[in-house]
């Protein structure tokens, strides 16, 4: 099977997203490429490519970045937390989603940070509604 960043493969035997009714489950998004590649230049790259990573996954089962409600972030070193909230201020608008950070002993291709969302579809009237 040819290996692209959503699909299966026999090292990753799990699907990238899976939605179930409204609700979507993004399994956790490395800053690495479609070739395994991590991001060079350290964390702020990784970030970047894990967003972006998290956006395709989303897209993949119709979903988008303003549909998440719920993120995970695991980092291999907590101190990167504040560079993490730049990011994540970047990347999602308000209101942002819940999110909590884990720390972690190491992540697969010698990562330091990993992203994994939950996303509520909204209905059209809901996505247009100001609260």
């Amino acid at each position: 099977m040819l290996h692209t960043e959503l699909s299966e493969t026999d090292d990753h035997p799990y699907p990238v997203a899976r939605r179930s009714g409204d609700l979507v489950a993004v399994s956790g998004r490395l800053g690495v490429n479609e070739a395994g590649e991590l991001a060079p230049s350290g964390f702020e790259a990784e970030c970047v490519q894990a967003f972006s990573n998290l956006d395709a996954a989303l897209r993949s089962v119709g979903a988008t970045r303003e549909d998440v409600i719920q993120v995970v972030v695991y980092l291999t070193d907590v101190t990167d937390r504040d560079r993490l909230n730049i990011a994540y201020g970047q990347f999602f608008t308000q209101p942002r989603p819940a999110r909590s950070c884990v720390g972690v002993a190491a992540l697969p291709y010698g990562a330091c940070v990993e992203i994994e969302a939950l996303a509520h579809l909204r209905t059209h009237a809901e996505a247009t509604d100001v609260a």
